[in-house]
């Protein structure tokens, strides 16, 4: 693979990040080492095709890391095959009877499961209202009705029963490393990663995380780069590790590996 075509992460995997740090790291309600956000609903609203923008396929994914489970609509065919094909949602299905049925399972079990209904997003919130399902968190505010499947009031019905908005994600937050490789990225991949693990303090339940388990659920989006957010200090201390990995691994080799950590790139011939 040419080294031109190593470009960093794309904005739309930073962005599941910038949700998940949210959620990991918000306060808004417990996360714990061991589950995560296990036992917590998330409405994300409306999925949205693959390639239009829609913020709630990321909630998804976001979610799913976080180990929460989350709930969301759509009314759009094309949308529902997508979802399922690239990991969204775990499950599709016709009803809220049968989303409730899979998700009050799952959250006893404190267990992360995405599903997707196949409605439009504000008639599915108005069954959640007249059912008196009520999520524990909900989109942005600054995401729009479209997005969110919420109006004015019921998105206030929902706060006013004890739902929270989540914090747009960003302001504040590390600045998002990541590493890829010119050859072999099944192999380095996961060995760069344990070399940011090891940058990460281990108490950071969230990004540790992140970590662990978004190469997972975030499948194709993954299998070239991997990445989290990181002050200043522990990318330095990731990239000293990198370069001594590939020193340890490469020094004999005939044939050169490059990483790119954060674009810059790293060869041991």
């Amino acid at each position: 693979m040419p080294l031109e075509t190593l470009q960093p992460a794309t904005s739309q995997v930073e962005s599941i990040y910038r949700l998940f740090s949210e959620l990991s790291g918000s306060g808004l309600v417990p996360f714990h080492g061991e589950n995560g956000l296990g036992g917590r609903l998330i409405w994300a609203g409306e999925i949205g095709r693959a390639g239009d923008g829609m913020p709630g396929r990321r909630l998804l994914f976001a979610a799913n890391i976080a180990g929460a489970a989350s709930l969301a609509a759509t009314g759009d065919t094309i949308a529902q095959r997508e979802a399922i094909r690239d990991g969204a949602v775990d499950f599709f299905v016709t009803s809220l009877e049968e989303a409730l049925r899979i998700l009050k399972n799952e959250v006893r079990k404190k267990q992360a499961v995405s599903v997707g209904v196949a409605l439009e997003p504000h008639t599915l919130v108005e069954q959640l209202l007249a059912r008196g399902v009520l999520p524990d968190l909900l989109p942005p505010a600054e995401w729009d009705e479209a997005a969110t499947g919420l109006a004015g009031e019921q998105a206030d019905a929902f706060v006013g029963h004890g739902a929270a908005r989540i914090p747009e994600g960003g302001a504040g937050l590390q600045r998002y490393i990541t590493w890829a490789t010119d050859r072999e990225a099944a192999r380095w991949l996961p060995k760069l990663s344990l070399c940011a693990q090891t940058a990460i303090p281990a108490a950071d339940a969230g990004r540790q995380r992140w970590l662990r388990l978004a190469p997972r659920y975030l499948g194709r989006m993954a299998q070239r780069q991997h990445g989290v957010g990181m002050s200043e200090v522990e990318a330095a201390l990731f990239h000293a590790q990198a370069k001594q990995l590939l020193y340890q691994a490469c020094g004999s080799c005939c044939q050169p590996t490059t990483i790119l950590v954060n674009g810059e790139p790293i060869t041991v011939s």
